[in-house]
């Protein structure tokens, strides 16, 4: 994935998708659509050369109607933004064109070319020739091209931060599997793949902010499909398992820590509650729940239950809760029973 995409990358990407035809501003085909910035911390600690981050400029918006007040990073003008346009005055109108271009926006797109006055199509070529700003026209409606370009570059632009790790899908939720180096991480993902569950990612997942509440799992391609297992080295999982042993990307929704512990630490654990927390990534709060590595203890089991519990948890039932109820509704019959003896 690119660091910095074009508006040249972005028309060769969905020239073919969104039918568009370059008509003028050729010169302006290197103009940056995005602006990359450093990520903040993690809870992981993760390597500053493995944390990478992009963001859009100040007062841009990604893709949009035409905006003259805020105006958007790709201008989009459709059947509404001509029909606009055709009903201002002499001067309004030439005053709104000289405004679009010189807020500089990294391309203009005119959509449903089929129904586009010829007179407004020539003054934006002329606009666009003179700024150097790339104007792409297309048959299909602004409706479609924003949908389609506001997903992607959503993706492409959205918060990342690499953590060390394997990441999983594991009873149909994202999970990764974090802990110690030599904790049995590895080893742990290949139990639960021979289980049913599904590799995304192992040692370096990458993770993208795509919503306020949701982080965006993938694997690096140089990392896809393998596994490396001490002992055995580096599996390819796609190879031996197939292809349903393989997802390309989930949403995480919980960090199990692997975690080695003496007998005291195992002891002072929380027998109700079990050993949960909250970890916070790129603003958004996952939850985690600590695993404790013990010899004869079946983490895949474990990890199964933890998100069966997890799930849930999610739909608001709590088995701690429920049992502290049912308990003291025990007592409270009990106390009854005593006092009508």
């Amino acid at each position: 994935m690119p660091t910095s995409l074009s508006t040249r990358l972005l028309f060769d990407f969905h020239r073919e998708k969104l039918a568009l035809e370059w008509v003028a501003g050729h010169s302006g085909g290197a103009r940056p659509i995005n602006v990359c910035k450093p990520s903040p911390a993690t809870p992981f600690s993760a390597p500053s050369s493995l944390v990478t981050s992009s963001r859009i400029p100040e007062n841009k918006a990604l893709v949009g109607r035409l905006n003259l007040i805020y105006p958007n990073l790709i201008q989009v003008v459709g059947m509404s933004e001509m029909s606009y346009l055709a009903g201002l005055g002499k001067n309004s109108h030439e005053d709104a064109l000289r405004q679009l271009f010189e807020g500089k926006p990294a391309v203009v797109i005119m959509t449903d070319k089929e129904h586009a006055s010829p007179a407004l199509s020539a003054e934006l070529v002329h606009y666009a020739e003179r700024s150097d700003t790339p104007l792409f026209i297309s048959r299909l409606s602004s409706d479609a091209i924003i949908n389609h370009l506001h997903y992607y570059l959503t993706n492409l632009l959205a918060d990342k931060v690499v953590l060390h790790g394997v990441f999983m899908e594991v009873l149909g939720i994202g999970v990764l599997l974090t802990g110690d180096s030599g904790v049995g991480k590895s080893e742990l993902a290949l139990e639960l793949v021979s289980r049913g569950n599904r590799l995304i990612a192992d040692d370096s997942p990458e993770f993208s902010c795509i919503a306020p509440d949701t982080l965006n799992g993938t694997c690096p391609a140089l990392l896809r499909d393998f596994l490396e297992v001490r002992g055995l080295g580096v599996l390819n999982i796609r190879a031996m398992f197939g292809d349903s042993a393989i997802k390309n990307n989930k949403y995480l929704r919980l960090i199990i820590h692997l975690k080695r512990m003496g007998d005291e630490e195992v002891r002072n654990l929380d027998r109700l509650q079990g050993n949960h927390s909250t970890c916070r990534i790129l603003e958004v709060d996952v939850q985690q729940t600590s695993l404790p590595v013990a010899p004869g203890r079946n983490l895949a089991v474990l990890v199964e239950g933890a998100v069966r519990n997890h799930i849930l948890s999610f739909s608001g039932y709590s088995a701690a809760n429920d049992f502290a109820e049912r308990q003291r509704q025990y007592m409270v019959q009990a106390s009854d029973e005593t006092a009508y003896s």
